[in-house]
């Protein structure tokens, strides 16, 4: 496996659950986890995104920002999970909490996406409308291990980079189909060791990414955890 992308094909899709969000309730098998994701790289292909364009989503544990890290990725879109609400020209497309729009300055260039409640204004996009309407193919970029996946403050970081840190924390906690790794609350999607450990690890084992809780998790992500992200990527 050298992208992400590589995770979420047409094989990958089975009955297995594949991410649970303790907030809202949700699960997702690995059928409709592909599927979905499969639809929000359409969606975000339709509102301009391309190779290298950023791509900025709420730090939030919901199903939303885990889709769109790996829709995004399907297309070569680099993901940051701390949206800069000042104007910035690297990003394409802000998906964030309809009631958080409001804190952002965006660029004219830049597509504001909101979930949860629909924005007033008509041309704000809606991530449940829209997403769920789109078509449930692969998107067909052709995505390479060096193109750029995940973007900090600090740092860029490759598809490969990220893959290959998932790969390791799943080698270093015996991690297999079916285990689930919990992402507690402190730990932040901004920090690219809780990406590589909470989001991408478990979906390399087969196993389940629980958001929002880590109780009863096999494996726990966080400062106090069995992986601290520190240890996963460097800065």
């Amino acid at each position: 496996m050298d992208v992400l992308g590589d995770l979420i094909g047409r094989d990958c899709r089975s009955e297995a659950a594949a991410l649970r969000a303790a907030a809202v309730d949700r699960e997702y098998d690995y059928r409709r986890f592909c599927t979905s994701a499969w639809k929000v790289g359409n969606f975000l292909r339709h509102l301009g995104v391309r190779g290298g364009d950023g791509v900025a989503v709420a730090d939030d544990p919901l199903p939303e920002a885990v889709l769109t890290l790996y829709g995004a990725a399907l297309l070569g879109g680099v993901v940051r999970f701390d949206p800069p609400t000042a104007p910035n020209d690297d990003v394409r497309a802000v998906v964030v909490p309809e009631s958080a729009l409001d804190d952002y300055d965006l660029e004219p260039g830049t597509k504001p996406v909101v979930y949860g409640d629909q924005h007033p204004d008509p041309s704000v996009a809606y991530f449940e409308r829209d997403v769920w309407s789109e078509n449930p193919t692969m998107p067909p970029d052709v995505i390479a291990s060096e193109n750029p996946l995940l973007r900090t403050d600090e740092a860029t970081y490759s598809h490969g980079e990220v893959v290959r840190a998932a790969e390791a924390v799943v080698e270093r906690t015996g991690l297999d189909a079916g285990d689930e790794v919990g992402v507690v609350a402190a730990a932040s999607f901004a920090d690219p060791g809780v990406v590589a450990a909470g989001l991408v690890a478990p979906v390399v084992a087969g196993g389940t990414v629980a958001v929002g809780s880590a109780a009863d998790s096999d494996v726990v992500v966080g400062p106090d955890g069995d992986v601290d992200p520190e240890t996963v990527l460097g800065p």
